[in-house]
């Protein structure tokens, strides 16, 4: 089973430029999370502070009692190997086959027999479909093969933590439902804390179970998927809808005045109410996820605390899972 990853306060600055602060969240076990943010509010900033290749000036990291912030060098190299980490162009190296490529990190960090590492690697190939492709360099396939690639080399080491960086950038929309629908069957089949950070809304959409977004150097929100998926805060509905009008502007914030004017001309036209898309489901043979069971028992001990528009929407969903007949939900007001 994956591992909870807890952030407390985090802030990290290059220089005079805040990139975020104060950020705290929890990664539950085993759950599928996602961050979302527009491009520039330090998205890859924040997954390389929790796996402690940068140091954020303050908060902490905990994972199994270890704080990938303030521990120990060894501590956090040691906490480092629970970690997989996908990178946005699969972070391949050019001369050596995807053979090699996935490889890499158990020739350096084991001592395994070729023999052992052949078969874990040949396993992680076929997971990620990529068997027959093993022999070729990184320039001589796709970019999609590229990723599927670095995601099978992120797996060599049986990570209890997987971070994804924006893995569909460069993918057409195919592939990308593709990814989508693979990070959920490895999910299913191992379990893992998995955190995907990207700007794609169909992934937003049908991936994870939480979810949470990054603007003006603050975490705007985290959570269960209904509550970002509901949410009225301008700069949330601005991002889902892919509109010009809100706070994203096309190189920084919009000003007061922008703002205020753009108001005023959406007077009288509110948003439709956005449609939760159901999330995905694990493919035909695999087992059911874990984290769903654990999921549900943790959001709805959470109701009480959420927003009347997520807590129908979490209402809704349960209400149509057809293995949960006897469920009974607080309703909004009822003081639970």
């Amino acid at each position: 089973m994956g591992i909870e990853v807890v952030v407390e306060g985090l802030t990290k600055s290059f220089g005079k430029q805040n990139i975020w602060q104060d950020v705290t969240l929890t990664l539950p076990a085993g759950e599928v999370s996602v961050m979302l943010g527009p491009s520039g509010t330090g998205k890859t900033v924040f997954l390389k502070s929790l796996v402690g290749l940068l140091k954020p000036e303050r908060g902490r990291v905990l994972i199994n009692g270890v704080d990938m912030v303030n521990s120990p060098e060894r501590d956090i190299y040691e906490t480092r190997k629970l970690f997989g980490l996908m990178f946005q162009d699969g972070a391949l190296f050019g001369s050596m086959s995807l053979f090699d490529n996935i490889a890499f990190p158990l020739r350096e960090h084991t001592r395994r027999k070729e023999s052992e590492i052949r078969r874990t690697v040949m396993e992680r190939i076929e997971v990620v479909g990529l068997l027959g492709s093993e022999g070729k360099l990184p320039g001589e396939i796709s970019g999609g093969m590229r990723k599927r690639a670095g995601l099978a080399r992120a797996l060599v080491l049986d990570p209890q933590i997987i971070l994804c960086d924006e893995p569909d950038s460069g993918l057409d929309p195919v592939r990308t439902a593709y990814l989508s629908q693979l990070l959920i069957d490895l999910n299913a089949q191992i379990d893992a804390t998995m955190l995907i950070v990207t700007h794609n809304l169909d992934i937003a959409a049908t991936v994870p179970d939480n979810m949470g977004m990054l603007f003006r150097r603050e975490l705007v929100t985290f959570g269960p998927r209904e509550v970002l998926l509901t949410s009225d805060e301008p700069v949330v509905a601005q991002f889902l809808g892919g509109r010009r009008e809100g706070p994203i502007g096309m190189s920084e914030e919009k000003d007061a005045a922008t703002l205020a004017a753009e108001a005023a001309g959406a007077a009288g036209r509110p948003d439709a109410p956005r449609a939760i898309v159901p999330q995905l489901q694990p493919s035909p043979g695999l087992p059911p996820r874990q984290a769903v069971a654990r999921r549900r028992e943790r959001v709805l001990s959470l109701l009480g605390t959420l927003p009347p528009a997520a807590r129908t929407a979490i209402r809704d969903t349960y209400a149509k899972d057809a293995a949960a007949p006897t469920l009974t939900v607080p309703r909004a007001g009822s003081g639970s």
